[in-house]
């Protein structure tokens, strides 16, 4: 018999009206996440979306132009560097600005100066890639860094009954960004004088100098907001399971800054080292397993040096123990051995709309569309379509089970795919491109809000940052690792092919859907109680509410909370 014993849940909190749940959106603090959101949702776009479109326009190879996808990894990593972001303070500006602005605006400075290098560089130059690729790595980097620090910053802004308003505001913010870093990246290109027919450098230059430009608005914003009153700390657990304070010296910090940087930097040596001793091969499907041991080889000499540092005693081990230790552990101790299968969904769940997505703008650039037909279709309706489909997904989270919700989201993202397929035999077909387009992104709208609520519902509140970040980089290490064999796979095949492809690799994550649904509790809304199967009693559980599933490593950590009123 587990030591834990299941808890009935608390009372529920009384409903706002609509006009009560209208009106939080225009609170002061809903309005800063909106903006924070619309400066995060820049950056990826001009990796992923713009930067394709402009090294294709400039007559770069297609398997190329999908590798550059590689420079957003570091979404994928960033759970490494989380728990630095999260307590190391920067010298002068945490003083000034405080803790969370620090970061966001150190963030952004590197984000311009990323966008700042790859404009100044002609790709159909000789040897100009090298540098491109430089700035649309620290893009990726800085970029992956703002957003830990907005996650952090949104969280302890407000206290959790504003968080589902505060989430609402930052996906959108994040969504309007993207149209303006994609549809309105192509426009300006369009308009500054670059065509399919006839590159221009100068055209691009001048639209990636516009965002640059935009970004700093972002800095504007980070000195105007203010700082949240509640700041998160670093804690451990006394014998009474009690958190205390943990400070630490500045000189702690600088030790464990030294300690990632030459971890970053064996990382990197040994993945250029092992490139090189790689054999070269033609097989998407051998190139792809080559790629997963060659940045696992990567990752465990980082992982080996960082060790080894903290055994020789330059950084505490107490310290590097609270940083990236606990936060793992945490999630271990509340799910046991059925933390791998939660962690198995979180990885692959978003693996069929990601690959498929990272190919898209060739793909309808191949099929005879326009930059503008483009532009207007994908980075403006597909992105509204997008939001819609956001909208939708947090309405199926709140009115039925996670799990079953993320059953839907799973099942539209998949077979969306094969509209794509359909648009093959129909190429440079506008209403065939807008039912593919918008269907597409309304199921991945809807797919990525209930998998944020799922997100959510895992993440322990001690430790929100670093588990978060750690959940959302393992959700897209896999499927863009994948995705930058895209191009790969379809030289060597067909479109056809490959869109069926991406509909096949979704159908198994139906089974782990199944299976986590099965075996393991989920958030507050999981079936764990049994009301008589009707759904329209009072969830208070004065039906005579009986306990039908639980999951014994669940327990109750006593995490405090994160803001008050």
């Amino acid at each position: 018999m587990s030591a834990v014993q299941p808890v009935p849940p608390s009372p529920p909190i009384a409903k706002k009206s609509w006009g009560e749940a209208a009106q939080a959106y225009l609170d002061r603090r809903a309005i800063i996440i909106l903006f924070l959101g619309f400066f995060a949702g820049i950056p990826i776009m001009l990796i992923f979306s713009s930067l394709s479109l402009w090294l294709r326009e400039a007559g770069i190879d297609r398997g190329v132009v999908t590798m550059f996808s590689w420079a957003a990894l570091g979404y994928s990593f960033k759970f490494i560097w989380a728990p630095l972001v999260d307590a190391v303070p920067l010298p002068i500006l945490t003083k000034l600005l405080g803790r969370r602005r620090a970061w966001i605006l150190v963030a952004q400075l590197m984000i311009i100066l990323a966008i700042c290098i790859m404009a100044s560089v002609n790709p159909i130059t000789e040897g100009s890639l090298t540098l491109m690729a430089i700035g649309a790595v620290l893009l990726g980097f800085s970029s992956a860094t703002q957003d830990i620090v907005v996650d952090a910053y949104r969280i302890e802004l407000a206290p959790p009954s504003l968080q589902a308003v505060l989430s609402a505001m930052y996906v959108a913010g994040y969504r309007i960004g993207m149209i303006v870093a994609g549809a309105g990246a192509l426009y300006l290109a369009d308009y500054f004088g670059s065509t399919e027919a006839l590159y221009s450098y100068e055209a691009w230059r001048n639209t990636y100098w516009v965002m640059a430009g935009v970004m700093a608005a972002g800095v504007v914003t980070t000195l105007i907001i203010r700082e949240p009153v509640i700041s998160r700390v670093l804690t451990t657990k006394t014998s009474d399971d009690e958190p205390f304070l943990i400070p630490h010296k500045t000189s702690d910090y600088a030790r464990l800054l030294l300690v990632f940087v030459l971890s970053v930097s064996g990382f990197i040596g040994v993945f250029i080292t092992a490139g090189s001793l790689l054999p070269e091969t033609d097989s998407a499907v051998l190139g792809f397993l080559l790629e997963i041991v060659h940045l696992t080889v990567s990752l465990a000499a980082a992982l080996i040096i960082g060790y080894g540092l903290v055994k020789a005693g330059l950084v505490k081990k107490q310290m590097a123990m609270e940083m990236w230790v606990e936060p793992i552990a945490d999630f271990f101790r509340r799910y046991g051995k059925k933390a791998l299968l939660l962690l198995a969904l979180v990885g692959l769940y978003r693996i069929s709309d990601i690959v498929a997505g990272v190919i898209s703008n060739v793909f309808y650039l191949d099929m005879g569309f326009t930059k503008i037909e483009i532009a207007n279709a994908v980075k403006l309706f597909g992105v509204i379509m997008a939001i819609a489909g956001g909208f939708l997904g947090g309405l199926l989270a709140q009115r039925m089970r996670i799990m079953r919700a993320m059953m839907v989201g799973a099942i539209l993202a998949c077979v969306t795919n094969l509209l794509f397929v359909l648009l093959t035999y129909n190429p440079g077909s506008l209403p065939y491109m807008y039912l593919a387009v918008s269907l597409d992104n309304l199921a991945a709208g809807l797919a990525s809000a209930i998998f944020i609520a799922f997100l959510s519902a895992l993440t322990s509140i001690r430790f929100t940052a670093v588990q978060y970040a750690i959940f959302s980089s393992l959700m897209t290490l896999l499927p863009k690792v994948l995705g930058g064999y895209s191009g790969t796979i379809v030289d060597n095949t067909n479109y056809q092919f490959f869109f069926i492809f991406t509909f096949a690799i979704g159908i198994p994550i139906l089974a782990l859907i199944y299976f986590v649904d099965k075996h393991i509790v989920i958030g507050d809304n999981d079936d764990i109680y049994d009301d008589g199967g009707d759904d329209d009693n009072d969830s208070s559980g004065n039906k005579g509410v009986e306990l039908t599933k639980a999951n014994p490593n669940l327990s109750n950590t006593n995490e405090p909370p994160r803001a008050t009123e």
